[in-house]
């Protein structure tokens, strides 16, 4: 019998579909400090899917992902939404399409350091 990426993070409701698919699902119950761990590498997994799939159904897995995290670190979604838009008022969304290609730094010249 083949074994499908063992230590894997699965959501709630996969153990139930394994099952009704004919399989069995061997699972564990994580401890809480074990989670932070392997929700970074849930979305790595869903990061490295949607750059294959790039599809909406993708993001919504990186989404749900990120909930988790907010939720693991006692962030409500409002709360996050708060911090969210607040950062992007101060820095600026990405609708002007900008492509940062270098950063020169000038030397003052001695007039203006006086």
């Amino acid at each position: 019998m083949k074994s499908i990426k063992p230590n894997m993070l699965i959501r709630d409701k996969m153990p139930k579909y394994i099952e009704q698919n004919g399989k069995k699902a061997i699972i564990e119950k994580l401890r809480e400090t074990d989670m932070i761990f392997y929700l970074n590498l849930k979305l790595r997994e869903e990061l490295t899917g949607y750059e294959d799939d790039r599809s909406v159904e993708k993001i919504a897995d990186i989404v749900e992902v990120l909930y988790a995290i907010l939720d693991y670190k006692g962030v409500s979604i409002s709360q996050f939404e708060k911090i969210r838009t607040k950062r992007a008022n101060k820095l600026g969304r990405y609708k002007e399409k900008l492509l940062l290609k270098d950063v020169i730094e000038e030397k003052l010249s001695d007039a203006s350091s006086q």
